[in-house]
Order: C-alpha cells, then sequence, then structure tokens
C-alpha cells in the first residue's frame, strides 16, 4: 500500500480509468470514479470504489471542468488525483490547481508540463542539454509569412506541428509550397480547438522516418533511469495504431545511447514521475535520433512496456507522487521477450475511418493476452470522447511469438453492434513489411487502400439470411411477401453500391451479387453468429473475421450518394468549420464545411459544381445523416 495515500480520484474514463483501479485495488487504495451523464452505467464506474457525477457528456463541462473534478476529489475524501491521459493529464493549471486544493497531482511538477507543453519552449531546452532535435523553424510568435519562409529554407517536404499539443492533432506533412497555406489554415484552427492554442512550428521531414519512443523514471530526489524504448512507427495520419517493445531497428548500442538521451531530455526540466520522449529516427541512420516532443503523462501504449520489464508503471507513479525514491536503478531494468499492442477504434475503415458507434450487443476478449478495454456488452458508444474503445497487447518469448498471438488474440475478439477497425488491424499485421520489422511512420497510409479495403464475405449474406429463414421455407419477407416453394425464400441485402440476392434452400444458400452466384452449404455457416440490432434494419454477423454490419434491404446506395447535390453529416458531432458563404459558387471537390466528432476532423467537400446552400452554421451540433448544405446547379442550368 502507498503509504500516503488510501483515496484515489481518477479523473479520467474508458480503459485508462479501469487500468488504473487494478493498480489501485492490488495496493489496497480506494478509487473514486468520476463520470459525465454518458459514462453514468460505464466499467470504469462499475469498478470503482466510489463514484461522483461532474456533468453533462460534453467533455468541456464534465471531464474538462477541472473545477469540478477538484470538488468531486474534495468531497470524496481523495488525498490525490491520477489524471490518465488525455483531458487534464499535461494542463499544468489544473496540476497547480490541485496543490493549491491539498491535492497531490500524480504527475510531474507543473513547471515540466509548460515547458514540454510547449514544443518550441521543449526544443531550446534540450538542445541546452545537447540532446539533437529536427531541423526546422521553431520560436514563440511566428506568423504565417514566418512559417512560409522559414519552410523554404528548411526545405520540402516539411510538418506543420502544433507548439502546445500532440497525439497527431494538427500535425500536416506539406510537400510543395503552395499547400502551405492551406495546411497553415488548418492545422491553426485544429490546434485551436485541440489545445486552446494555436501555435506552429515547422520542421524537416525526417526520410523513412521511425517513431521511436522511451519510457523514462524519475523521482523528486533527482535520480532519473529510462525502461527502454517503443516502436510506434505504424500510424495513420499521425496517430499511433500498433506499438511495441523493444524497437526491431535498434542494436544494444543504439538502445542505450537513446536512454541516454531520454534522461538528459528528463533532467532538462527537473522531471518527476513516469514520462515518454519520443523521437524520429531514419530507419538509414538508427544512430542519429532526433528529440521530437515529450509526453508529460502516463501513454497509452504503456502496456508493452510493462509486460516486457514487469514494471507497473501506474504503481510507480503513485509511489512518486507520495514522495517515494525510486527502487529501480538502469543496472536492475531487464528486456524479456517481446510485446505489441493494437488499439481497437470505433471507426470504419472503408469509409474514410469516420467514427462509428451504437450499443454493444456482445463483448468477448481473447484469453492469454491482456486487453485494457473500457466496454462491455450493452455499453453505448458515442460521438462524444476518443474513438479508442480498446487495447489488446500481446507478449511472447520473440517479436514472430507476440505477433502471432496478437493476430489470434484479434481473431478471438467480438464486439458486434459498433463497427471496429478489427479486420483492418489484422490485414496490417500481415504485411510482409510488418512481419519483418522493416516500419516507417508513412507505410500505413501508404498500404491504406489495400488495407481499408473490405468486401462482405458471400457466406456472411448466407448466415444472414438463414437467421432470418432458419427453416428455408414457407417464409415471409420483412415486407409482407411470402415468398415458398422448391427455389426457397429471396432476401436482399445491401452490398456496396448494388445488392446481394440471397436465396435460402435445405441445403445451402445461394448468393447472388454483381458478376458472381456463389452456393454456400449450411455447414459452412455454424461458426457464424447473427444478432439483430436495435434498429431493426441491421444485423451483425460474428466469425473469425470479426464483427459485420449487413444491412437490409438496401434504403441507400452509395453511388445515388455520390452523385447526390446534398451534403449530410457522415457523423455525430459539431460543425467546426464553414469554408464557404451561402450563395457562393464552388467547383466539384471544393471545401465546404468541416464536422468535428471523438478529435476526428472531416472535411464535406462539393459532390457537384454549382450554388452553395448553407443549413447548419459553425458550432452546431449535428447528427449523422443530418444535412448541412445543398449544392444547386448555376443558374444558366436551372433554365428550362
Amino acid at each position: 500500500m502507498i503509504a500516503v495515500f488510501d483515496r484515489v480520484l481518477i479523473a479520467n474514463r474508458g480503459e485508462i480509468a479501469v487500468r488504473i483501479i487494478r493498480t489501485l485495488d492490488r495496493l489496497g487504495v480506494e478509487s473514486v470514479a468520476v463520470f459525465s451523464d454518458a459514462d453514468a452505467d460505464a466499467p470504469h464506474v462499475r469498478a470503482a470504489t466510489t463514484a461522483v457525477r461532474i456533468g453533462p457528456a460534453d467533455a468541456r463541462r464534465s471531464y474538462l471542468d477541472g473545477a469540478a473534478v477538484i470538488g468531486a476529489a474534495l468531497a470524496a475524501g481523495a488525498q490525490a488525483v491520477h489524471p490518465g491521459y488525455g483531458f487534464l493529464s499535461e494542463n499544468a493549471a489544473f496540476a497547480r490547481a490541485c496543490a493549491e486544493a491539498g491535492l497531490v497531482f500524480v504527475g510531474p511538477p507543473a513547471p515540466a508540463i509548460e515547458t514540454m507543453g510547449d514544443k518550441i519552449r521543449a526544443r531550446a531546452a534540450v538542445e541546452a542539454r545537447g540532446v539533437a532535435t529536427v531541423p526546422g523553424i521553431a520560436r514563440p510568435g511566428l506568423s504565417d509569412a514566418d512559417l512560409v519562409e522559414g519552410a523554404a529554407e528548411v526545405g520540402y517536404p516539411v510538418l506543420v506541428k502544433p507548439s502546445a499539443g500532440g497525439g497527431g492533432k494538427g500535425m500536416h506533412r506539406v510537400d510543395r509550397a503552395d499547400d502551405l497555406p492551406a495546411a497553415l489554415a488548418q492545422a491553426r484552427r485544429e490546434a485551436a480547438a485541440a489545445f486552446g492554442d494555436d501555435a506552429l512550428f515547422v520542421e524537416r521531414f525526417v526520410a523513412e522516418p521511425r517513431h521511436i519512443e522511451v519510457q523514462v523514471l524519475a523521482d523528486a530526489h533527482g535520480a532519473v533511469i529510462h525502461l527502454g524504448e517503443r516502436e510506434c512507427s505504424l500510424q495513420r495520419r499521425h496517430q499511433k495504431i500498433v506499438e511495441e517493445a523493444p524497437s526491431p531497428l535498434l542494436d544494444p548500442a543504439q538502445r542505450a545511447a537513446i536512454g541516454r538521451a531520454a534522461c538528459e531530455t528528463a533532467r532538462a526540466v527537473g522531471y518527476a514521475g513516469v514520462g515518454t520522449v519520443e523521437f524520429i529516427v531514419s530507419a538509414r541512420r538508427p544512430d542519429e535520433p532526433f528529440f521530437m516532443e515529450m509526453n508529460t503523462r502516463l501513454q497509452v501504449e504503456h502496456a508493452v512496456t510493462e509486460l516486457v520489464t514487469g514494471i507497473d508503471l501506474v504503481e510507480q507513479q503513485l509511489r512518486v507522487a507520495a514522495g517515494e525514491p525510486l527502487a529501480l536503478t538502469q543496472d536492475g531494468i531487464r528486456l524479456a521477450g517481446h510485446a505489441i499492442e493494437a488499439r481497437v477504434y470505433a471507426e470504419d475503415p472503408s469509409n474514410g475511418f469516420l467514427p462509428t458507434g451504437g450499443r454493444l450487443l456482445d463483448v468477448r476478449w481473447p484469453a492469454d493476452v491482456r486487453v485494457d478495454a473500457g466496454v462491455a456488452a450493452g455499453s453505448l458508444v458515442g460521438a462524444h470522447y476518443d474513438p479508442m474503445i480498446a487495447k489488446v497487447v500481446a507478449h511472447g518469448a520473440t517479436r514472430a511469438d507476440a505477433l502471432a498471438s496478437l493476430q489470434q488474440a484479434l481473431s478471438a475478439t467480438r464486439l458486434p453492434g459498433v463497427t471496429t477497425n478489427i479486420r483492418f488491424l489484422g490485414r496490417l499485421l500481415d504485411l510482409p513489411a510488418v512481419v519483418a520489422g522493416d516500419l516507417d511512420t508513412g507505410l500505413v497510409d501508404r498500404e491504406v487502400p489495400a488495407l481499408s479495403a473490405d468486401p462482405v464475405p458471400d457466406a456472411d449474406f448466407a448466415a444472414c439470411a438463414v437467421h432470418e429463414v432458419p427453416s428455408g421455407h414457407g417464409a415471409w419477407r420483412a415486407d409482407g411477401w411470402r415468398l415458398a416453394g422448391a427455389r426457397g425464400a429471396v432476401l436482399r441485402y445491401a452490398d456496396g453500391d448494388g445488392e446481394a440476392v440471397v436465396t435460402v434452400r435445405e441445403r445451402d444458400v445461394v448468393v447472388e451479387r454483381a458478376g458472381s452466384r456463389a452456393v454456400v452449404p449450411r455447414a459452412e455457416l455454424a461458426d457464424l453468429e447473427v444478432r439483430a440490432a436495435e434498429d431493426g434494419a441491421t444485423l451483425w454477423v460474428s466469425g473469425a473475421a470479426g464483427d459485420r454490419a449487413i444491412s437490409r434491404p438496401a434504403l441507400v446506395r452509395r453511388a445515388l450518394r455520390a452523385s447526390s447535390p446534398e451534403l449530410v453529416s457522415p457523423m455525430p458531432g459539431s460543425v467546426v468549420a464553414v469554408h464557404v458563404a451561402d450563395g457562393d459558387e464552388v467547383a466539384l471537390g471544393d471545401a465546404v464545411a468541416s464536422v468535428e466528432a471523438m478529435k476526428m476532423e472531416h472535411v464535406l467537400r462539393a459532390p457537384v459544381a454549382g450554388v452553395v446552400r448553407l443549413l447548419a452554421v459553425v458550432g452546431a451540433a449535428v447528427v449523422r445523416g443530418q444535412r448541412l448544405a445543398v449544392v444547386e446547379p448555376p443558374t444558366d442550368e436551372r433554365r428550362p
């Protein structure tokens, strides 16, 4: 037990709150959960010793409301606040407010958060300690004109990055000078929305870049050690997807060198607690790591470090926060085996990775691997928070063992009710480059077209039909039309731009699609489970290939949507930008409006050329399918 604490409040939600509670339980420390109205019955609420409501679903009025969180901690009798990651975890003002209220903030000192939270100040601080940084232009108060001029000096391609944040939000690669002004405008908007600060800087884009980060641990008595590195190069649009420890790139000497650089980075700001120092490393020169940023908190991917070191990082955070000196030394750190983590997101890779949602009809996690999850059967996954709902983490004696274990674990995961990226992850892990460890931060984006293609197997259509017509004879169609006889019952399902026509017979099922006809024996359907969703129009098929939503009947065709003059929101969220004025003429593909949900911004573009009629304004909350604008043909084309 941590002697100083007998009750700790977790200022977070979802899988990280559940994970922190697990350590508190083991240490005999009571846990206090906080929750918004959207999370009243969430797993982290049920897992905690006690729970306190802090506001409505809007994170700005609940999880991001520092005063409400501190009030809950005081009311519950907590001595400390663990911020998890995201939300208030890297908010120096919140750390100070906790101290002023007599609460221990389980994190680094506020000055360290402030310095490392400002990427421009962070670069200066680490450079003073002899740590190399990526060539670029980084100083306070840079205007767009300064950045344009600096980018020309640095040389293209460049990365535009927000000074106040991380996680890939607001970061853009720019290959041509003509594209930089638009990228700067979007980056400033995203940075202001995510971090309340639109300051930007520009760095050279490193060739064949690999994202390697080092876990550091420091106490308040001056001791600083590292716990090895993690490879985080598998990213989509700068958002990590798969992480592993150790990196397959580094040899022991390079590992020791990057570890020393990370420790010097922590010393540069008087760091105390658990932190992560991120480096960009060229695959061509792994002995020359460049400092990118320091995350002054626990990382999402901390689990892989825990598995290879056997060290509970949350426990270490608590002990450092309680004032204890480190009981660990650098010489005592050993890496055993290999660990790989896959992030499970509520998103649809086949539809541009748009965030999804819905109520989980069932939740089944694989055995023999670590799963950090924030959902359970019956959980409603909405648009209010980050779309990551779980992490599946495998450990093995070798990298190959860990990869095989993770693949098996993903295939055993069941999450019907919400479309996820699990099949995408499986295809990613099968790539020859991934199997070989030949990674870089652009690999996923280059392979997205192939990885996101997700045609529905004939067996899934067949299973749905058998679920609806188990006997194969005398069936009533959903529209009331009875089809029976030797041919069997006929049903229709959405299949991309068209339909799958499925005939259920006594021993088999015939699936007819554009250009193909397949006969599926009923015996091949035994391992597929089918459940009906609440909307009555969707069936969920679960099997070795994951979970898939199949619609019946096909009410909307993608082809019709593609040619429609209407722009509809692809997801529930809010309008964060309108790029044109009502009545403006637009060309095909022009940006009209941007919708944000689950920390993701989606730009809606004109589906045809014409005149825009706006139906939404900035700040408006919208639901999926809501009309935001209509593009009318030009006046001369509308005349009879």
